[in-house]
């Protein structure tokens, strides 16, 4: 027998119309936060970024395909992973250049040391408390082959640019909970019985599911 809450279908009725005025003042307030994005000030970009690809070493303008906007994933895959972060394989940026730090998804070992880490628009110490650094270690080898502080030296986040008559402008950036919304299962899993129903991280990499 359930422990939650139980009702008639005309009581789910009227609780679920209610719930969808809520729902639709979200979307409304959604569309603002939307409009309010685009108004953004654009920053333009000038350092040559490269990025390799199919194709060869292409430019940050050459990965606009001639198209006028570009998304860009900060992928968490540092060059002593031996795999790639569980949670950014689900979405499936770069390493050995400038882009990911200058994004502020990539941090340097002084600024770990310091515990001052910028990310999500902040200043954070992410360094283990005392006592915690072996179970974190472990942790981390487990799931990508390396440390805790090399797991965390990348950061995920999702930027978006502009190219506009032969320059490309920098015009968002979001971080951590600020990219719920574009990761596919989330949106999903919102809207199912027990919502995300987290106990850790549950999901796999596409590759480590099992045929079932």
């Amino acid at each position: 027998m359930t422990s939650h809450k139980t009702g008639t279908p005309e009581e789910w009725r009227t609780a679920r119309l209610e719930l969808l005025q809520a729902e639709k003042e979200l979307t409304r307030h959604g569309d603002e936060l939307a409009r309010q994005r685009r108004e953004l000030p654009w920053v333009r970009i000038d350092q040559d970024y490269r990025f390799d690809t199919d194709e060869g070493t292409a430019s940050l303008a050459d990965l606009f395909r001639g198209r006028s906007q570009l998304l860009v994933y900060h992928f968490m895959f540092g060059p002593d992973y031996t795999a790639g972060c569980p949670s950014c394989s689900a979405i499936a940026s770069s390493y050995g250049s400038d882009f990911n730090y200058d994004f502020q998804a990539a941090h340097t070992k002084e600024a770990w040391d310091a515990g001052a880490v910028k990310y999500n628009f902040g200043e954070q110490d992410l360094r283990p408390p005392a006592g915690e650094e072996s179970s974190r270690n472990a942790w981390t080898e487990a799931l990508v082959g390396t440390d805790w502080e090399t797991y965390l030296r990348e950061g995920f986040g999702m930027s978006a640019f502009a190219l506009e008559d032969g320059a490309v402008y920098h015009t968002y950036s979001a971080y951590a909970r600020g990219l719920d919304a574009v990761w596919g299962m989330y949106p999903w899993l919102d809207r199912a019985p027990l919502g995300r129903n987290e106990t850790g991280m549950w999901w796999r990499r596409h590759d480590e599911y099992d045929n079932q």
